[in-house]
C-alpha cells in the first residue's frame, strides 16, 4: 500500500496569552523502526481521560469554532487559575487521543512488526486522534477474525480499567467493590465482569433512569445518591457484601468520605470488640476520575484504618507487570463483543470533533452517550 506523504492529526495548546487552540495540523508520514507499525486509524473513542488533555482547565462553555475541513479551529478562553494549574503545558502542542484501532499499513522489518501487515488492531499511543499513527508492535493488539476497528476501539482503557479494579481488590486483600458513576460504560463493563466472576459489586448512581439501565444488566446492588435514603441504603449494601474497597470516579465533593462512612458504619453492625479507633478492616477508597472538580471533602468520621488515594491504570499495570497485563489484554480479546463491547451514540469526524456545538455535547460526559471519532471519514 502506498502511503501518503503527509497526514493530519489533532493537537491542543495552551497560549501564553491565556487561549486554548485546537487544531489539526499536517505531519509528516514517518518510516517505521524496526519494531514500529503505522497503523491507519479508523476508530477511536472520546473518553474522559482524553477530554483532561484536550480541554484542561478551560471553561467550555465559552469556546468558539472558526474554518472548516481541516482549517477548522477551536478556541475557548481560559481562566487566570486555569492558566495556573495548566503552566506547565503552556506553548506545547500536544497530540491527543488514549486509544483507537485501525489498519496496519506498513511496518519495520522485525518478524513480529511484518506479522501485523493487514491485520485490524487495537493500540494505545496518546496520540490517536490522527489519521495514521506510527507505534511499537508489541504495543498492538491485534483482533480476533471478524471484529472491525469500531469493535475494538475502546477494547483498552475501560476494559482494562474494569478488570484492573479487581486485580487491585484481589491484591490488596478485599472480597467486594463500591463502584460511582455506575451506570457509564465502563461501569457496565465492570457488573458483567463481577457477574461472571462472583464478585459483589456495589453500584453508586444518581439518577433513577441509571438505577434502571443497571437492573437491566442483573445489578443486584444499586443505590441512587440523590435518594433521601442514600447513606442508610449504602450502609445496607456495604454491610450485605463486605466491601472495604471503592473506586470513585467523581473525585470531588464528600462522596468519597461517605462511602468511607458506610462502610465504618456497616462495620460497626458486626459485634467485635469496640475501639475508640474505629474498625479494624483498613477501608479504602481510589480516586480514578474527576467529574466533579470540586475540593475532595473528607469529614474524618471512620476511625483511622481507611485511605484515599489516586489510582491510575497505566501506573497500575507497571506495578503488576507484563504478564497480568498480557492476560488482562488477552481476556478482553476474546470477550471483545459480549463483556466488553462498547456501544456509541455518535460518529465523528476529525473536524466535527472541533466544532463548538459538537464539543458541548462530548464534553458534557452524559451517560449513556459515547462518541467515537472516525478519522477516515471525509472531513
Amino acid at each position: 500500500m502506498s502511503l501518503p506523504a503527509t497526514y493530519l492529526k489533532m493537537f491542543s495548546t495552551v497560549t501564553k496569552d491565556g487561549e486554548l487552540r485546537m487544531q489539526l495540523m499536517e505531519q509528516e508520514m514517518p518510516t517505521p523502526t524496526s519494531d514500529q507499525v503505522i497503523v491507519q486509524v479508523e476508530a477511536a473513542p472520546i473518553n474522559p481521560s482524553d477530554q483532561g488533555v484536550m480541554f484542561g482547565w478551560t471553561d467550555m462553555s465559552k469556546a468558539t469554532s472558526s474554518g472548516s475541513g481541516a482549517e477548522t479551529l477551536l478556541s475557548a478562553p481560559v481562566s487566570p487559575q486555569g492558566m495556573a494549574v495548566m503552566k506547565a503545558r503552556v506553548g506545547q502542542d500536544l497530540p491527543v487521543g488514549n486509544e483507537g484501532a485501525g489498519t496496519v499499513v506498513a511496518a519495520g522489518d522485525s518478524e513480529y512488526a511484518q506479522s501485523l501487515i493487514g491485520k485490524v488492531v487495537a493500540t494505545l499511543g496518546g496520540n490517536m486522534y490522527g489519521q495514521y499513527v506510527c507505534v511499537p508492535a508489541a504495543a498492538c493488539l491485534p483482533l480476533l477474525p471478524g471484529h472491525t476497528a469500531r469493535d475494538g476501539a475502546s477494547c483498552f482503557v475501560n476494559p482494562l480499567t474494569a478488570l484492573s479494579m479487581i486485580e487491585t481488590m484481589k491484591l490488596e486483600g478485599h472480597t467486594a467493590l463500591v463502584h460511582t458513576a455506575a451506570a457509564s460504560n465502563l461501569g457496565q463493563m465492570l457488573n458483567k465482569i463481577c457477574q461472571a466472576d462472583g464478585v459483589e459489586l456495589v453500584n453508586v448512581v444518581r439518577k433513577q433512569e441509571q438505577v434502571e439501565i443497571l437492573q437491566g444488566l442483573g445489578a443486584k446492588y444499586i443505590v441512587n445518591s440523590s435518594s433521601e435514603t442514600f447513606m442508610a441504603d449504602l450502609t445496607d449494601a456495604i454491610h450485605a457484601t463486605g466491601a472495604t474497597l471503592a473506586f470513585d470516579a467523581t473525585g470531588g465533593g464528600d462522596l468519597a468520605s461517605n462511602i468511607l462512612s458506610a462502610m465504618e458504619a456497616a462495620a460497626a453492625r458486626t459485634p467485635g470488640a469496640y475501639s475508640i479507633y474505629g474498625s479494624i478492616k483498613h477501608k479504602q477508597v481510589y480516586l480514578y476520575g474527576g467529574l466533579d472538580t470540586s475540593a475532595t471533602t473528607l469529614n474524618r468520621g471512620y476511625g483511622m484504618a481507611w485511605g484515599v488515594g489516586g489510582w491510575l491504570l497505566p501506573n497500575f499495570l507497571a506495578r503488576v507487570g507484563d504478564e497480568v497485563a498480557n492476560r488482562l489484554r488477552m481476556r478482553v480479546a476474546k470477550e471483545l463483543k459480549t463483556t466488553f463491547a462498547s456501544h456509541y451514540t455518535d460518529e465523528i469526524s476529525l473536524s466535527q470533533a472541533l466544532q463548538a456545538d459538537v464539543v458541548q455535547r462530548y464534553n458534557a460526559k452524559t451517560t449513556g452517550e459515547k462518541f467515537l471519532m472516525c478519522p477516515q471519514m471525509d472531513l
